[in-house]
């Protein structure tokens, strides 16, 4: 939503000053009603793209795991790249819609995508890494060589 902000004139103010440039601005004004009349139920069909998703990454005894969370994609719509230690997991969906009846015809489209990239630490195996995507989340585990895998404490006995 817009907030009115006080207009300077020639770099100061006057409490005079109360005229037009008081008045909100027409795009001000129209975000303001339909904000107020209809609510965030109008506004919502504006954006109905996908957003960057939140990822989780999970340090393992044995591996990295990138976790995000993608609802309503299939595996098909993921490219999976690896390119000079850095994992880029990527996005790209195109829907169509269409739907006639005898009174009408609506023709929809929507083009989405997103694209997170990670570096990738030299303790991993990069011939190893793979990736699942199932209900909803993308799961890509990338192997710690043996030398990086973390080791059992070890207790030395006092003599």
């Amino acid at each position: 939503m817009s907030t009115l902000i006080p207009t300077l004139k020639n770099g100061s103010k006057k409490d005079t000053d109360l005229g037009f440039n008081s008045l909100p601005s027409l795009p001000s004004w129209f975000d303001d009603f339909l904000g107020k009349s209809f609510g965030n139920e109008f506004m919502s069909n504006f954006n109905t793209g996908i957003t960057l998703p939140a990822v989780n990454v999970i340090d393992e005894a044995n591996d990295f795991v990138v976790e995000m969370a993608v609802p309503g994609l299939n595996k098909s719509d993921f490219n999976i790249n690896i390119d000079n230690h850095v994992l880029s997991i990527g996005v790209e969906k195109e829907t169509k819609h269409n739907e006639s009846s005898e009174n009408y015809t609506r023709r929809e489209f929507g083009y989405s995508s997103f694209k997170r990239t990670f570096s990738i630490p030299e303790s991993v195996d990069v011939e190893k890494i793979s990736a699942t995507y199932k209900d909803g989340i993308m799961r890509v585990v990338l192997p710690k060589r043996d030398e990086a895998k973390k080791k059992p404490i070890k207790t030395i006995e006092i003599k």
